[in-house]
């Protein structure tokens, strides 16, 4: 017979996965993939203990897995779109005028902007970072500025419009779950994002100023731009490639084919315009370009990409969602969220306590779309019958959730991060500021009441309304049927 799993079991299990994740990754220097294996066999043994069938354990990790395939699809994509990309001379071509456009002390802000601007007109994080964000570690790098300042800017910018954009996932989501208006949830998403940016922004230039022109070391640009031309025909053409991409998603194209247009464009100009033969084209595709050079910097920025080159990724993520499924499926991370849930007494508990849960979730099942997905189904009815508008649920879902991400390595977001801009969440965490300035100030507004919506008397009843017609409605689905 099944038992309910106490929060005691689940905390343990979560404890013993973090306390290996730190000995693994902070002491030995090891990839997260053995503790979240341990935190997985722990997890299991726990529900077995409690009542739970193996057959019915393996359904967890399998649940857990499913949710993660749409995101391995679009990583393996990534991968193979990096590879194309740097063959046909786009990226150096990217490079190429960003060193000669961009100033390095405004590079952090330009970079921010252009990425909130790309994310906001798509709707993706992951699409920005893969495009905007590669060859903007490539023109920073050049400039010598630090990896993490520049991902923490790239993320930053790429998480704002991810968050603010009514073609993205998770707005969409944050907003469909709470049963939201999408143009009321993205709204009120403004008091707490528009501000954060403002913040990173000014941080963002202030960091910027080391960087000046009377700094630059230019002997070492000028060598980088040398090296391009010799090895890449630099064309403005190649520039359509990005933009098509973009334009496509804007269009509500889906990534998937978005990104397939993209891997093509890019293997018919590693053939066509930089003369690659076929055989060298299909191997950038599989295991990534592969340039020979001597200046360092060049030859880590474009050896890189590729199919292969992303299968450490997908294996974290795996190894992840089956943790994150034995936990959701198990009950064990619901009755965690339950004891946040009764220690939220005020309005700025409850925001406290939802980001905590968001947070909790995206460290534990390493998957953001969880994070929105099940504090949704904890909180909602908390938040509606304290008389709050839903509208502040769903915008404390995406502030806690969405943006949280990033800072956890095994989670899946950490993890393409890693694979994408080739900075650990480790490194880039100080630095992306936006992501955690916007769940500080959605916490103190909690508490401040400041932006916090309350139900009109006439919304109440409606919702009380619709409340007693559900009801009716599963009395009915659940009779009997007669013959």
């Amino acid at each position: 017979m099944k038992k309910e799993i106490s929060a005691g079991w689940a905390g343990l299990t979560f404890l013993i996965m973090i306390m290996t994740m730190l000995v693994t990754v902070v002491m030995l220097k090891q990839s997260p993939h053995v503790p979240l294996i341990v935190g997985t066999i722990v997890a299991a043994i726990i529900a077995w203990k409690h009542g739970y069938k193996w057959i019915e354990i393996e359904g967890m990790m399998y649940k857990g897995i499913r949710l993660a395939l749409p995101a391995i699809v679009i990583i393996m994509l990534v991968g193979l779109t990096i590879g194309a990309w740097i063959g046909g001379g786009v990226v150096a071509t990217m490079i190429f005028y960003g060193l000669k456009i961009i100033s390095p002390a405004w590079f952090l802000v330009t970079i921010m902007i252009i990425c909130s601007v790309v994310s906001l007109a798509i709707g993706s994080s992951w699409s920005t970072m893969a495009t905007i964000g590669v060859a903007g570690m490539g023109i920073g790098l050049s400039m010598g500025i630090p990896a993490a300042m520049i991902a923490g800017a790239v993320i930053s910018g790429s998480y704002f419009g991810d968050k603010m954009s009514p073609l993205s996932d998770t707005t969409n989501l944050a907003a469909g779950l709470t049963d939201t208006n999408l143009f009321d949830h993205i709204k009120h998403m403004f008091y707490t994002t528009i501000p954060a940016l403002i913040i990173s922004l000014v941080v963002f230039g202030i960091l910027g100023r080391q960087f000046a022109s009377s700094s630059m070391n230019v002997e070492k640009i000028e060598g980088t731009l040398s090296v391009l031309q010799e090895s890449f025909v630099i064309s403005p053409w190649l520039l359509l490639v990005p933009v098509m991409v973009i334009v496509l998603v804007a269009k509500k194209v889906p990534a998937i084919p978005a990104l397939i247009i993209g891997i093509l464009l890019g293997f018919i100009a590693q053939i066509f315009v930089q003369g690659g033969a076929p055989a060298d084209a299909v191997n950038a595709l599989q295991e990534g370009f592969k340039l020979e050079t001597d200046n360092e910097m060049v030859y880590e920025l474009f050896n890189r990409g590729g199919l292969d080159s992303m299968m450490f990724t997908v294996s974290m993520t795996l190894v992840a969602m089956t943790f994150g499924g034995v936990l959701e499926y198990s009950g064990m991370l619901q009755s965690m969220m339950n004891i946040i849930v009764k220690a939220a007494k005020s309005t700025g508990s409850l925001v406290a306590a939802t980001i905590a849960s968001c947070i909790t979730t995206n460290a534990t099942c390493s998957e953001q779309y969880i994070s929105i997905v099940v504090p949704s189904r904890m909180f909602v009815k908390v938040y509606r019958d304290r008389g709050l508008h839903s509208k502040n649920l769903s915008r404390t879902l995406e502030d806690g959730g969405t943006l949280t991400s990033v800072f956890f390595p095994w989670n899946t977001c950490g993890v393409f991060i890693l694979a994408t801009l080739g900075v650990s969440a480790l490194e880039y965490a100080p630095y992306a500021i936006l992501n955690f300035t916007v769940p500080i100030l959605s916490i103190i507004y909690g508490y401040t009441g400041f932006s916090i919506v309350k139900l009109t008397p006439e919304e109440q009843e409606l919702l009380k309304g619709k409340g007693e017609k559900l009801k009716e409605d599963d009395s009915m689905n659940n009779m009997p049927v007669l013959d």
